[in-house]
């Protein structure tokens, strides 16, 4: 059996980035955009211009939760908040809002993570950059 496997390029991260840019800007957030890849690995980061150093890791690590669970990472955001704490003590978890795993075809492919606004701002931006891909 062959399964064709849809890889992220560096053209993609950029147009991605590029859409996740323009909607942060247009609502003047400094933030930090980061693009992994299918195994977690960093393909693309963008720190927007007077954004805190410390969003760097933050974003990467956002993006990094989502690949690697398939999921968002609000999810871990909303059962800490629902008290369940367990997921506090769950390696490679991150339970803030704003990574989101990009799929294509119904194949994780990698994920985007932005880091330096509210949490659901940081999700807006992310969607943003997806919906490029997408589109």
């Amino acid at each position: 059996m062959t399964v064709n496997k849809i890889m992220l390029t560096l053209d993609d991260a950029k147009k991605m980035v590029a859409s996740a840019e323009a909607e942060a800007m247009c609502n003047e957030w400094q933030v930090v955009i980061a693009i992994v890849d299918d195994g977690g690995h960093l393909l693309y980061l963008q720190r927007l211009d007077n954004t805190q150093f410390g969003s760097i890791n933050v974003a990467i690590e956002k993006a990094r939760a989502a690949i690697a669970f398939r999921r968002p990472t609000k999810i871990w955001e909303e059962n800490i908040a629902q008290g369940q704490l367990r997921y506090l003590n769950l390696p490679g978890t991150l339970p803030i809002e704003g990574g989101l795993p990009i799929v294509v075809n119904d194949q994780f492919v990698g994920a985007i993570g932005v880091s330096g606004v509210r949490s659901f701002q940081d999700a807006q931006i992310a969607q943003a950059g997806i919906d490029a891909l997408l589109a």
